[in-house]
């Protein structure tokens, strides 16, 4: 992977005096699944736009496929795939019918796009739905139709905007093996956002997290897992949390405690040896006169690690910014 498929420096994009992207600095590699996590409103979606020449930047460059967004969006345009979180799909024509349209409109030939139908008909895992109209597609299939007409063209890239919000979980799953494929079989670079933590950490070879426009952390799901310690105590103390966080910052550095934030009323302790530091912390919240009311071991997850760098847990931002 050692060719630059989308390249952005300092983009940004401003509408009126909201900064939807502030100033983005990120590399994707050719033949990379590079998954662009935040929660609602974080300038995710308007990042994509970006990139795929749908909105101007107000600030910055970007290029696509070696080709300049502004100033070169047709060549942009033809060798990208794009399916967006809202799919304009027509109820009333079949799967291939729209298919064949959308070869059309990148100037396929009859032959070629037949030809395209046929593959495509297999790797989407479509069958012989795309001969019923798309009224009849359950959520699920009408992602597939998207995912196949995004792909009509043999694109070099591929964009998808959380394509798998409101599926069920066997739909989800699904899509995964699907975009999975598109990746490790056809080398498509894939660049994916999503605000499903799952999602990003099964799929993505390299994480961006975007917090508020801004680019607050980036590698692979686990480096960003390990940047935070090697397991996690989570530690329910009621209205004692501030006290409790003061005590466990005053331990030994031999007990491998990393980092202590405050949740609600718990403490989120980042340590090297869950097993070997659950008898120290507990001993020193008691000692300290705290009642701990649970305590927990688990591993790093990419939400403590989006918690880590902003503060906040992803599923609590809501609102969706431009």
């Amino acid at each position: 992977m050692s060719e630059t498929a989308i390249v952005t420096r300092a983009i940004e994009r401003r509408f009126g005096d909201n900064v939807a992207v502030a100033g983005v600095d990120l590399t994707v590699h050719e033949g990379e699944m590079y998954g662009f996590l935040g929660p609602n409103g974080a300038g995710k979606s308007t990042l994509t736009r970006l990139l795929c020449t749908l909105l101007a930047p107000t600030g910055g460059t970007a290029t696509v496929a070696g080709h300049d967004v502004v100033h070169e969006p047709t060549a942009v345009r033809l060798r990208i795939g794009v399916a967006l979180q809202e799919a304009a799909l027509d109820d009333k024509q079949t799967g291939v019918e729209m298919l064949r349209l959308q070869g059309r409109f990148y100037g396929l030939t009859a032959r070629e796009t037949t030809r395209r139908v046929a593959e495509l008909r297999e790797l989407i895992d479509i069958g012989d739905a795309l001969d019923d109209r798309v009224g009849t597609y359950s959520g699920g299939m009408k992602r597939r139709l998207d995912l196949a007409l995004a792909l009509i063209h043999n694109p070099r890239i591929l964009f998808l905007d959380e394509p798998t919000t409101g599926l069920d979980p066997i739909s989800r799953a699904t899509v995964w093996a699907e975009v999975r494929r598109l990746n490790r079989e056809l080398g498509v670079t894939v660049f994916l956002t999503t605000q499903y933590l799952e999602e990003a950490d099964a799929l993505a070879d390299r994480v961006g997290i975007i917090n508020r426009g801004e680019l607050v952390a980036e590698g692979t799901p686990g480096e960003l897992k390990r940047s935070i310690g090697t397991d996690v105590l989570v530690v329910e103390v009621g209205d004692q949390v501030e006290n409790a966080r003061t005590t466990l910052r005053t331990l030994d550095a031999g007990t491998g405690i990393g980092g202590v934030e405050t949740d609600g009323t718990s403490l989120m302790v980042s340590v090297d040896d869950g097993a070997r530091a659950v008898s120290p912390v507990a001993l020193a919240l008691d000692r300290a006169g705290i009642t701990v009311q649970q305590l927990a071991l688990r591993h790093p997850t990419l939400d403590d690690v989006f918690f880590r760098v902003t503060g906040h847990r992803i599923q609590d931002d809501e609102g969706e910014a431009p």
